[in-house]
């Protein structure tokens, strides 16, 4: 089993074995507006684009490997309210993000009540760095 880093979030890691993402879903928004003008079609002008956004939507199986804890760790990071930098496994700087909502659903539990399953969710927009 490798355990080779798929996304890094600030101190946290996505891992095949631990917290695997299995959607990946990024997005931007452009951003035009229309000045109006007498007698025709109004002009547009581009103005930027809105920061972007990442959904992550995985499963960690608590038994398997990497505990109970890890959906309190990325609770813990977005409470923090820090921006965090993203790293992609191939070492790419993907910039600085904060976590905007950290979503879970358990499934299939133990006799004491522990899931076996859990999907989560993370939602992360781009921090919007001043440029240098």
């Amino acid at each position: 089993m490798s355990n080779r880093v798929m996304l890094a979030l600030g101190e946290f890691r996505f891992e095949i074995g631990t917290a695997a993402y299995q959607n990946l879903e990024r997005q931007h928004t452009y951003i035009w507006s229309v000045q109006d003008r007498l007698g025709r079609v109004g002009a547009s002008q581009f103005m930027g684009r809105k920061p972007g956004t990442i959904t992550l939507e995985g499963t960690i199986y608590p038994a398997f490997r990497g505990g109970l804890g890890q959906i309190p760790a990325m609770r813990e990071a977005a409470e923090k309210g820090e921006p965090l930098r993203l790293v992609s496994g191939t070492g790419k700087i993907l910039g600085t993000w904060v976590i905007t909502k950290v979503g879970e659903t358990s499934r299939t539990f133990t006799d004491d009540g522990r899931p076996r399953r859990i999907d989560f969710s993370l939602d992360l927009q781009e921090y919007g760095e001043d440029e240098k």
